[in-house]
């Protein structure tokens, strides 16, 4: 021990000698070397910096052309502006560019932020712009931490790297930097009676360069690794009080791979605190033990100063560094994977540089009281403010210094590759498709398939159509009971080690775990590509924070005009609530399709696809669209009917609803019209309508694919959406009062969506009502008040007619409970 401590000492000295060297042959590594503000460049990373500017003297890099040491300079003067302006984002109602000191009236009464870590993040952000400028590369980035926005839009604001919202807002003037501290949390609504600020509590829209929000933690940590593609290069900023929240980012080097992804630099903000405690890890044992559970899970740990922008760039440089050199290991002295991925650890005090940090306060409001009305706090305050104040002329001095994008021919950070991607299928392809009965009244020429075969299908020949853009299937487990056969023979699932007779490949294309979060964010995360995810309907629900921070992003954007051009994604549930009718109320369940209909309809599709058909043109059409998220339920059993031509499955998708006209009966008569919404609703439904018409009761059966698009539009993107007027009064006319709804869901879910055509005394639906156990799918149906029977026993009432007239007294025993159902309304 002592022996290793008096190494580590002799290391120390050595290092010292030659940095000071360094220095001393170099004024302009002098002049950096002295700090600025509360930035201070300790010995190990002006070592680090020294040897990196050694490296790219040697590798003849010039980046944009500025000198190195004048660009860090400047570095030390952007992050200190920007911690000035951040904390006055979070305290100030009036920015003087002056420094002058801030009175009681120039505070805001009601201040609020995440100052801590936004602190944390402005040097940061500010090496990444720097590293960029020094490589003459412009990376993309992803925050997990959303609520640290502020660090971004600053910088964003210093470096003239702001979105036209922003741009046409604030400026590097007192009047302009006074409406941007304002804007931050004002709550107001404009005009229009929407939000009138452009900032945010996370990272949104307008945000340049975002393209997450970051407001559930972990999800950024479970994406990351799939997202850039050759030749691109992210870097990912994490916080450690993520690290708790989701599991499965310790899997990352298991998934990367250099043959198909770029380069990524994780690097994680120890700040050691959360909101009111403690994060876990500090707990547990603090940067040691992190240090050892990054090795044990493949990572490559890298520590370095939080403080310091400057330790971001070396971090960010060399950590690309050592990933290429484990890539061509791996190609040229054949090395295995996984790699060991290097993994930034970036040291600091919550809310490092200004008063209170490293303590609880300092995750929100640092000061202990409000400077508005405490002298105290505005001393506080004021005092931490002048030390991190640059002087204007100063300041745009150091400003130019970034300014020098058009050297290097690159694009400026808000225009990095992961915010505008625009993908496109080079190729369609054929349609597959099954022929329907001639008759398809006489339900004993009907025959069956599994409608996730055509997914199967259609997707494998997209991709092998589509051989530039890069697959990833999201799957937890079971791909082949899910009928996805010929897609994994064909991508394979990817693993570092394969087991002989078992589809894997170390570049395999299917990312599976027993984590639903996990391996839907591979998926999500590859927008440069086209992917899928496929899952046991139940289990959907434990990806619905992941998919609704997906759809709210894509649909601000929309909104706010900027183009989503990624490939939109299926979330397919399968093994669906009615047919893993076997396994008990815990696999029984809709709330995913039901809690994506609660989002916006044009950019959350939820589809309840009714055969193979129309699963087809289903899967061939969704990737012909961009910036959606598509819920599809499909059942997978080889019992469902083929029923659609291709003709009428295009017509159904066209319209989001279809009236079957070989069904239902004397339709320009009828007196009820009959919905279904789902495919083995569908048949029930037609069961229901074959002993209606045997009873001359005239009526209409529709099929409805997608109900988002006749709910009431709650926005100009679900107007634009929502089916045409003509055509809901051609399925619905206003003339006829009595209608019937048989869903997949749950029926006051659906009542509710449908509300336009509720009828109210005269409407009614059925569908899952909480039901289920070890049952087979006409036993699930029987349970949840959905079979052929209930529905005509629900005609009756709406009707008025007497029970007798449609239902046998055997039939009617079995619905009231007197008989066993079996063999009278369901099979034995």
């Amino acid at each position: 021990m002592l022996e290793r401590e008096k190494t580590n000492v002799e290391e120390d000295i050595r290092r010292e000698e030659r940095v000071s060297l360094y220095r001393k042959k170099n004024p302009a590594a002098y002049r950096w070397a002295a700090g600025y503000g509360p930035i201070e460049h300790t010995v190990e990373t002006q070592a680090r910096i020294f040897g990196m500017g050694e490296m790219l003297a040697a590798r003849g890099v010039r980046g944009d052309g500025v000198p190195l040491f004048d660009l860090l300079c400047a570095l030390d003067r952007i992050a200190s502006a920007g911690m000035w302006i951040a904390v006055h984002e979070t305290y100030a109602r009036n920015v003087y560019l002056d420094g002058r000191d801030l009175l009681p009236e120039d505070f805001k009464p009601n201040p609020e932020g995440h100052t801590g870590g936004v602190l944390n993040m402005v040097p940061a952000y500010s090496g990444y712009m720097a590293v960029n400028a020094i490589t003459g590369f412009t990376r993309s980035w992803i925050m997990g931490q959303g609520h640290c926005v502020a660090a971004i839009d600053t910088v964003n604001l210093l470096l003239n790297n702001m979105t036209p919202a922003h741009a046409e807002r604030y400026s590097l003037t007192d009047e302009g930097l006074t409406r941007y501290v304002r804007d931050f949390y004002s709550y107001r609504l404009g005009k229009d009676g929407r939000q009138d600020s452009p900032l945010g509590s996370h990272v949104n829209a307008n945000t340049a360069g975002g393209t997450a929000e970051g407001g559930y933690l972990g999800f950024v940590e479970l994406q990351y690794v799939h997202m850039p593609l050759p030749g691109e290069r992210l870097v990912v900023f994490l916080s450690d009080g993520a690290f708790e929240e989701q599991r499965g980012s310790d899997w990352a080097p298991r998934w990367w791979r250099a043959d198909d992804s770029g380069l990524v630099t994780p690097i994680m903000i120890n700040n050691g605190r959360r909101i009111e405690q403690r994060t876990t890890m500090s707990q547990q044992g603090g940067i040691e033990w992190f240090v050892e559970h990054l090795k044990l899970n493949n990572f490559d740990p890298i520590i370095f100063d939080g403080r310091d922008p400057a330790a971001f760039v070396w971090a960010i440089f060399e950590m690309e560094s050592r990933l290429e050199a484990a890539a061509e290991a791996i190609r040229t002295r054949g090395q295995k994977y996984p790699v060991r991925l290097p993994y930034g650890i970036a040291v600091a005090p919550k809310g490092a540089g200004f008063y209170g940090e490293g303590t609880n306060l300092a995750h929100n409001l640092p000061l202990k009281a409000n400077p508005h009305t405490d002298i105290g706090a505005a001393h506080h305050f004021n005092d931490s403010a002048r030390r991190l104040w640059v002087p204007l002329s100063e300041l745009n001095k150091a400003i130019s210094k970034l300014q020098h994008h058009d050297r290097s021919n690159r694009p400026r950070e808000g225009d990095h590759p992961l915010a505008h991607r625009e993908v496109k299928l080079k190729e369609v392809p054929p349609l597959v498709s099954r022929p329907v009965p001639s008759d398809r009244r006489d339900m004993s020429t009907w025959t069956r398939s599994s409608p996730m075969y055509a997914v199967d299908t259609m997707f494998l020949a997209t991709i092998q159509a589509n051989r530039h853009l890069r697959p990833r299937v999201g799957n937890p487990d079971e791909m082949r009971s899910n009928r996805m056969i010929r897609t994994l023979d064909a991508l394979k699932f990817r693993v570092t080690d394969p087991e002989p007779t078992v589809p894997e490949d170390v570049h395999g294309a299917v990312i599976t775990a027993l984590n639903e979060e996990a391996v839907a964010c591979a998926a999500l995360a590859n927008k440069g590509g086209i992917n899928l995810i496929e899952t046991y309907e139940a289990f959907g629900t434990k990806m619905q924070g992941v998919m609704r921070q997906e759809i709210i992003f894509a649909n601000h954007c929309k909104e706010q005009g900027y183009k989503q051009g990624w490939l939109s994604i299926p979330l397919v549930l399968t093994s669906n609530t009615w047919e893993n009718a076997k396994n008990e109320q815990s696999h029984q369940d809709p709330s995913m399709s039901e809690a994506m209909l609660g989002e916006v309809s044009d950019v959350s599709r939820v589809i309840f696809v009714p055969d193979y058909n129309t699963a087809a043109v289903i899967t061939r059409g969704l990737y012909q669209t961009q910036g959606q998220i598509w819920t599809l339920v499909v059942p997978k059993y080889e019992v469902v009917p083929d029923l659609f031509t291709p003709e009428e499955a295009t017509q159904l998708f066209e319209q989001g609803a279809l009236r079957l006209d070989w069904a239902g009966h004397k339709v320009g008569e009828q007196r009820l019209i009959l919905t279904a919404i789902g495919s083995y609703q569908l048949e029930e439904v037609l069961k229901a309508s074959a002993r209606l018409a045997e009873h001359d009761i005239p009526h209409s059966v529709i099929y409805m694919l997608e109900p988002g698009r006749f709910r009431i539009p709650r926005s100009k993107g679900e107007q634009a959406h929502a089916a045409p007027a003509d055509l809901k009064k051609e399925l619905y006319p206003d003339s006829i009062v009595p209608r019937i709804f048989v869903t997949h869901t749950r029926p006051e879910t659906i009542l509710g969506v449908l509300q336009p055509l509720n009828t109210n005394n005269h409407t009614a639906a059925l569908g899952f009502i909480a039901q289920g156990g070890t049952l087979t799918i006409p036993g699930m149906l029987f349970v949840n008040h959905c079979t052929w029977a209930h529905i005509l026993d629900k005609i009756v009432f709406i009707l008025g007619i007497s029970r007798e007239q449609l239902l046998t007294a055997e039939e009617r025993a079995a619905l009231d409970g007197e008989v066993c159902p079996e063999g009278i309304i369901i099979p034995t």
